[in-house]
C-alpha cells in the first residue's frame, strides 16, 4: 500500500521557492528517490504520480519537484534552461540530503532523463540512474518549436505552445542545450543505469536509448516498454516501471532480500492513538503508526543488539521533548511579537547515581537525567531570550515528564 504524501517547498538554483512533494511508503523505507519530470510537464503528471505510488508500496519514498518557473514553483521560465534543471536537481538533493536523507536514486522522465543523467556525478550517494524516455542529447527538444526558431535566433525570444499553453523560448536556451552532450557525462557518471524506452515512442525515438546505452559503462540494464506511449499514459505500463525499477535497484541499494520479500506495512492506528508492532526483519525493529498518518521506525543500535534501523525509544522520548519546547518557544514569541528566527532544541539522556544530583528527591540508586540546550536566533536582546528559555520548561511535555505518571496496561483477549 502507498503511505502519505507531504507537500514541501526548497530554494532552487536560482533562489526561487520550488513546489515539491514527498511521497512516504507506509511500511519500511528502504531508499529515497529524486524523480525529474518531462519537458514543459509538472511533478504531478500522470507518469511522477502512478510511478511514486508504486515504489512507496514496495518500501521507496520519492522527492518529485517542479523545475524554476513550471507548476507550483516561482521563477520566470523564460529564464530557465537545461543547465538550470540540472542546478535544480542538486539544489533538491542537497535538501534531502539536509532534511530526509541523500536520494540513491536519480528518476528522470523524457527531458528530466538527461537532467539526471548530468546531475548524477553531483550527488556522491546516489547509487543508481533510471531513465525513462529519454533523449541522447538534450537539442533534441528543440523539434517542439522549429517553427519559432528563426524568431527565436533573430529577437532573442518568442512565444511557442507547448502541451496546448504557451512559453517563452529566449535564444540562450537554446544555446545552453545544443551545448550540452550527454555522452562524456553519461560516460563518467559511475552510478548503476537503467535505461526505459517505448520502441513506438513518438516523442523521443527509440534510438536515442540505444546510445545512452552505448555511452554508459557497466553496470547498465536496457528494458522495453513495448507498445507504451512517451507519457506513460496507462497505469499499467507506469506500475511496471514502478515493479522493475524496484526489483532491479535492490540490488544496488543492498536490500535485494528486503525487496523480495513482503515490504512490512504498518499496523493500523485510529485518531488518537499511537499503535507500535515488530516487524520481523529484527530483533527490535519495530513499526510505528502514529494515528494512521505518519510512519515511523524505531529500533535499538548495533552495540545494543538492533539494527539501528530507527531511531531508539529514549530517543523518541528526547524528541518529543525537544519538539515540545520548540513549538512553545514558537507560540510565545508570535503571541509576544518576538522576531525569533529560529528554536533549536539540543537534548541527551543518560542515568547518573542519585547522590550526585542535590536538588534530586532520590537519594539512593541511579536516576535519569535529561541535558537540553536551548538556542535561539534572532535580534533578540538577552533578557526576552531568557524569558523565552523559561517558557520552554513550562511546554506540556516537560510537566507530563516532570509531573506523576500513571500508566495504565491490559492485555488484550
Amino acid at each position: 500500500m502507498a503511505g502519505q504524501s507531504e507537500k514541501i517547498t526548497f530554494k532552487g538554483a536560482s533562489g526561487d521557492a520550488l513546489a515539491a512533494r514527498l511521497d512516504l511508503p507506509e511500511g519500511e523505507l528502504m531508499a529515497y528517490a529524486l524523480w525529474a519530470h518531462c519537458f514543459s510537464c509538472t511533478k504531478d503528471i500522470f507518469a511522477a504520480s502512478r510511478v511514486a505510488q508504486g515504489l512507496t508500496a514496495r518500501g521507496i519514498a520519492v522527492f518529485r519537484f517542479d523545475f524554476t518557473g513550471l507548476g507550483a514553483s516561482e521563477g520566470d521560465f523564460a529564464n530557465t534552461n537545461f543547465s538550470s534543471n540540472v542546478g535544480d536537481l542538486v539544489a533538491a538533493a542537497d535538501y534531502m540530503r539536509d532534511n530526509l536523507a541523500a536520494p540513491k536514486l536519480l528518476i528522470g522522465h523524457s527531458l528530466g532523463g538527461a537532467a539526471v543523467l548530468v546531475a548524477a556525478s553531483k550527488v556522491k550517494e546516489a547509487v543508481a540512474v533510471i531513465t525513462i524516455g529519454a533523449p541522447a542529447d538534450p537539442a533534441h527538444v528543440a523539434k517542439h518549436f522549429q517553427k519559432e526558431r528563426a524568431e527565436i535566433v533573430a529577437k532573442g525570444e518568442a512565444e511557442v505552445l507547448l502541451v496546448g499553453r504557451p512559453f517563452r523560448i529566449k535564444k540562450q536556451f537554446l544555446d545552453d542545450i545544443e551545448n550540452t552532450k550527454l555522452e562524456r557525462a553519461i560516460g563518467g557518471m559511475r552510478k548503476a543505469l537503467l535505461v526505459f524506452h517505448s520502441p513506438i515512442d513518438a516523442i523521443v525515438s527509440i534510438d536515442n536509448a540505444g546510445r545512452i546505452f552505448q555511452a554508459a559503462k557497466h553496470p547498465k540494464s536496457f528494458v522495453s516498454l513495448d507498445d507504451a506511449d512517451h507519457l506513460l499514459s496507462r497505469k499499467a505500463d507506469a506500475v511496471y516501471v514502478a515493479d522493475v525499477i524496484a526489483a532491479w535497484a535492490a540490488r544496488y541499494l543492498g536490500t535485494a532480500g528486503a525487496a523480495a520479500e513482503k515490504v512490512a506495512t504498518l499496523p493500523a492506528a485510529a485518531p488518537g492513538t499511537v499503535v507500535v508492532a515488530e516487524t520481523g526483519t529484527g530483533k527490535f525493529a519495530n513499526a510505528v503508526s502514529v494515528g494512521g498518518r505518519h510512519a515511523l521506525k524505531a529500533d535499538e543500535p548495533v552495540e545494543q543488539g538492533g539494527t539501528d534501523t530507527g531511531p531508539s525509544p529514549y530517543d523518541y522520548v528526547l524528541a518529543g521533548l525537544g519538539a515540545c519546547k520548540a513549538m512553545t518557544m514558537r507560540l510565545y514569541a508570535e503571541r509576544k511579537g518576538i522576531p525569533m528566527t529560529r528554536a533549536r532544541v539540543t537534548l541527551r539522556h543518560d542515568k547518573i547515581h542519585a547522590e550526585d544530583c542535590a536538588d534530586c528527591e532520590t537519594k539512593q540508586g541511579m536516576i535519569d537525567r535529561i541535558d537540553v540546550e536551548i538556542s535561539i536566533d534572532g535580534v533578540i536582546d538577552e533578557a526576552t531570550r531568557k524569558r523565552i528559555a523559561e517558557i520552554a520548561e513550562r511546554c506540556p511535555v516537560h510537566r507530563t515528564l516532570t509531573n506523576e505518571i500513571k500508566i495504565e496496561s491490559r492485555l488484550k483477549a
